[in-house]
C-alpha cells in the first residue's frame, strides 16, 4: 500500500513538472514565433516566415497539449469513468497533421518560388536571426529532453521534438544563408535569389516524415490496436504461470491509450483450485500485477478467474 501510494505521489509530482515545462515552452514559443515573422518580413525571406508560422503552430499544440496535461491530472467523472486517457492521442494525431499540412504547404510555395526566379534576401540580419534562434532552441530541446528522461511524457515529448525540428530549421537556414553570402562577388552570385525557396523546400521534405510517424502511432491508440510488444509480453506472462499452477485456458487483452494501460486478464482454473480462496487468487493477481509493471493511475488491470470457459 505504501508503494502504491508512492506511486501515485510520483505520478501527480510528474503532471505538476510536466505543466510547467509547456507552460515555459509556450512562452518561448511565442516568442520565436514572433521573432521569425518579423524578421522574415524584413529579409524577405519565406523560409525564415516558415520558420516562424512553425513556431506560432507549436505554440497553440503546446497549449492543446497543457490542456490535455490538466485533464488527465483530475479525478474521473460519471461521464468518463475510465478517464481522459483517450483524448491524449488525438491531441498529438490533430497536432501532427497539422503539422503535416504546414509543411506541404510551404513545399508548395518553395516550388513556387523557384519557378518564379527566386527572391532576394537581406543576408545580415538573416544570419543573425538564424544564429539565434538556433542557439536558443538547441538549448530547449535538450533541457526538455533531461526532463522528460525522468518524467517520461509523451505529450513532452512531442513538444521536445517540435524544438529540436525548430533548431534543425533555423541551422539549416544558417547554412544556406552562409553559403548565399559566400556566393556573394563570385560567378555563382546568380543562384543567391533561389537560396531562400531552395532551402525552404528542402527543409519541408526533410521535416515532414516526423508528424507523419506521430500521427500514425496516434491512430494507432486512438483505433486501440495492440502493439505487439505489449501482446508478447502478456502472452509470455500467461504462459509462465500456465505451466505454474496448471489453468485449462486464459484469454488477454490489453492495449495502451496515451499514457493509459488496460489490461483485462480472464482465467479458466482447473478443478483442484475451486477451493483455493480468494487469498490464494490475490497472490496470483499480485504476481501478474508485478510481472506486468507500471504500476500506478495510468494502469487498468483487470484479473478474474472462473470454471467454465464461456467467460473467457
Amino acid at each position: 500500500m505504501a508503494t502504491a501510494s508512492a506511486n501515485i505521489q510520483q505520478q501527480l509530482q510528474s503532471t505538476e513538472l510536466e505543466q510547467r515545462i509547456l507552460k515555459r515552452s509556450i512562452l518561448c514559443t511565442l516568442f520565436i514565433a514572433g521573432a521569425g515573422i518579423v524578421f522574415g518580413i524584413l529579409c524577405g525571406s519565406m523560409s525564415i516566415v516558415f520558420d516562424g508560422m512553425f513556431s506560432a503552430l507549436d505554440a497553440g499544440m503546446c497549449s492543446l497539449s497543457l490542456l490535455v496535461s490538466r485533464l488527465l491530472g483530475q479525478p474521473h467523472s460519471r461521464r468518463f469513468q475510465y478517464g481522459f486517457w483517450h483524448v491524449e492521442p488525438l491531441v498529438l494525431a490533430f497536432n501532427g497533421s497539422l503539422l503535416v499540412l504546414l509543411c506541404l504547404y510551404a513545399f508548395v510555395n518553395a516550388v513556387k518560388g523557384i519557378f518564379d526566379g527566386g527572391r532576394e534576401l537581406e543576408l545580415g540580419w538573416a544570419i543573425v536571426y538564424a544564429i539565434t534562434v538556433s542557439i536558443f532552441c538547441f538549448t530547449l530541446y535538450f533541457k526538455q529532453r533531461r526532463f522528460n528522461q525522468r518524467i517520461k511524457s509523451e505529450l513532452i515529448a512531442l513538444d521536445t521534438k517540435s524544438w529540436l525540428m525548430s533548431a534543425c530549421i533555423s541551422s539549416a537556414l544558417l547554412l544556406a544563408f552562409v553559403l548565399s553570402w559566400l556566393m556573394e562577388g563570385t560567378r555563382y552570385e546568380y543562384l543567391n535569389v533561389y537560396t531562400d525557396p531552395f532551402a525552404l523546400a528542402v527543409l519541408t521534405l526533410a521535416l515532414i516524415p516526423v508528424p507523419i510517424k506521430t500521427v500514425m502511432a496516434a491512430v494507432r491508440e486512438v483505433l486501440q490496436m495492440t502493439p505487439d510488444n505489449l501482446d508478447c509480453k502478456m502472452e509470455s506472462i500467461m504462459a509462465q504461470l500456465t505451466l505454474e499452477y496448471g489453468f485449462l485456458d486464459y484469454s488477454n487483452y490489453a492495449t495502451r491509450i496515451g499514457r493509459g494501460l488496460f489490461i483485462e486478464i480472464h482465467i479458466v482454473i482447473p478443478e483442484s483450485m475451486e477451493n483455493s480462496g480468494v487469498t490464494k487468487f490475490d497472490k496470483i493477481r499480485d504476481k501478474i500485477a508485478d510481472a506486468i509493471g507500471e504500476d500506478g493511475p495510468h494502469r487498468w488491470l483487470t484479473i478474474s478467474f472462473t470454471h467454465n470457459p464461456k467467460w473467457l
